[in-house]
């Protein structure tokens, strides 16, 4: 199979019908074989009932039905363990995303040799202080911390090799993160192309404020596991070993201050300091044990996958 299309959608009955003989015209007049995963995370509306009648009409038309909403990347998840072709190609159900823009995002990902090709929405026709200033946030923030140079990394249009999608995890709202979850998996050879955006059909939005704060925890998650994943002692080690050193530094003032300097002056338990060198060394302590603790975790993985490695050579 040439391309498998998946879709999330919530809530958006109106527009399946729409977007599945707009994705047909283009499938077969570049003579794809293809199929079409709709994903309905949890709608209240008819939107099951439409993916229904569409896989009756259509037998490339298959449709994977959440009974509660778990959110887009659940979504996302459960169609790349379904999919089938060669490319996986994701785009939203709200038509503001054009199939007409697939052929070319298969040609550049198969002819240039890509892992992922991100869409990337120069003209945006959603609300600027809603959605287009904190995307810019966002974006420049996941480029920072994440070394992937992409201007849209939330555009839900992307083209995929089938091995990446197979690869990577997708849960919480890591979405929106997807091509650094693909470099950080080993597939660096990324690239961004310019698309089509087209303003809202039908209904509205599905995203509230919440999603911005969602994003940010997330791209720090994505950013700690990026650079200390492997290696969580190079951290937490750090910072304990930081405290614990400004710990004992009051430590020893408050000791040469009390047998030296001011012997019959406030006892030690009375003194500020005393609180601070107790809390640090504290606080180092408990770092140190997390980022050791960390590393037994990651060395006793490491052992199970060379095991699991091991049967299967024997095997």
């Amino acid at each position: 199979m040439d391309i498998s299309v998946v879709i999330p959608l919530l809530n958006e009955q109106e527009s399946l019908n729409e977007l599945h003989d707009w994705i047909v015209s283009v499938m077969q007049s570049n003579r794809f074989s293809y199929e079409i995963i709709f994903i309905d995370d949890g709608s209240t509306d008819e939107s099951w009932l439409t993916i229904e009648e569409l896989s009756l009409k259509n037998p490339h038309v298959k449709g994977i039905r959440f009974m509660k909403n778990f959110g887009k990347s659940q979504a996302l998840h459960a169609g790349f363990n379904v999919a089938q072709g060669n490319v996986v190609i994701t785009m939203d159900a709200d038509l503001q995303d054009s199939p007409e823009e697939i052929p070319e995002l298969y040609q550049m990902l198969l002819g240039e040799n890509l892992d992922l090709v991100s869409g990337w929405k120069k003209k945006r026709y959603d609300s600027v202080i809603a959605k287009n200033m904190p995307s810019k946030l966002f974006n420049w923030a996941a480029r920072k911390t994440s070394g992937v140079k992409l201007h849209d990394f939330n555009c839900g249009l992307k083209a995929y090799r089938k091995a990446v999608v197979k690869t990577i995890d997708v849960h919480g709202e890591m979405h929106r993160y997807i091509p650094v979850l693909a470099k950080n998996a080993g597939f660096s050879r990324i690239e961004e192309k310019p698309v089509q955006h087209q303003k809202r059909k039908y209904g509205k939005t599905k995203f509230g404020m919440e999603r911005f704060i969602n994003g940010f925890l997330d791209l720090i998650t994505i950013w700690f596991i990026s650079k200390f994943g492997r290696q969580p002692m190079h951290l937490f080690g750090a910072l304990g070993v930081l405290m614990f050193i400004i710990g004992l530094a009051f430590a020893a003032y408050l000791g040469i201050d009390k047998l030296f300097i001011n012997p019959f002056g406030r006892l030690i338990t009375q003194r500020p300091q005393f609180y601070i060198a107790l809390t640090a060394m504290i606080i180092g302590t408990q770092l140190f044990i997390a980022g050791f603790l960390g590393e037994l975790i990651l060395r006793f993985r490491r052992n199970e996958e060379r095991y699991k490695i091991a049967a299967r050579t024997n095997l």
